[in-house]
């Protein structure tokens, strides 16, 4: 069963921290409010720079199953996270249903995140679509939108 109110996510992987900063400012630029922007990447010092402008200050690192540490913010990591301490104990792929992708979904994320890309996710309902084109639009490979189980 997918639990809605862990909020509904738009998601996209990009290849490095360039082109996930590029992705970034055109949804800023969008008006996506940066509390609603999310971040997962294996830490690195271009990612550690990435996170730090994005949120405008240290991104703490979380030690991912499958992933290793990674730079990890906002409300996606805490949707995935969770009080039960998934995120960190299963893994991208095994907690992706918690916001509504299916299992197949969370193991491209995870693969494209373990290779070095950069998740990025916007938690945005009302403007999923916009989110979508964005994130195509400045290379965010296999974006998505989640959670939209039984809306169609």
């Amino acid at each position: 069963m997918i639990d809605t109110s862990a909020g509904l996510f738009t998601v996209g992987v990009f290849q490095d921290a360039a082109w996930a900063e590029k992705g970034i400012q055109a949804l800023k630029a969008q008006n996506f409010p940066a509390e609603a922007l999310s971040l997962i990447a294996k830490d690195s010092p271009e990612v550690a720079a990435l996170a730090e402008r994005t949120f405008a200050g240290a991104v703490p690192t979380l030690d991912v199953r499958g992933l290793g540490s990674v730079r990890a913010r906002g409300p996606l990591v805490d949707a995935l996270q969770g009080s039960d301490q998934q995120l960190t104990r299963q893994g991208l792929a095994a907690t992706a249903r918690r916001v509504g992708f299916q299992t197949h979904d969370g193991r491209i994320f995870e693969t494209l995140t373990s290779r070095g890309g950069v998740l990025v996710a916007i938690s945005s309902e009302a403007r999923a679509s916009d989110a979508l084109a964005i994130l195509h639009s400045y290379g965010g490979g296999n974006a998505a939108i989640g959670a939209w189980h039984g809306r169609v």
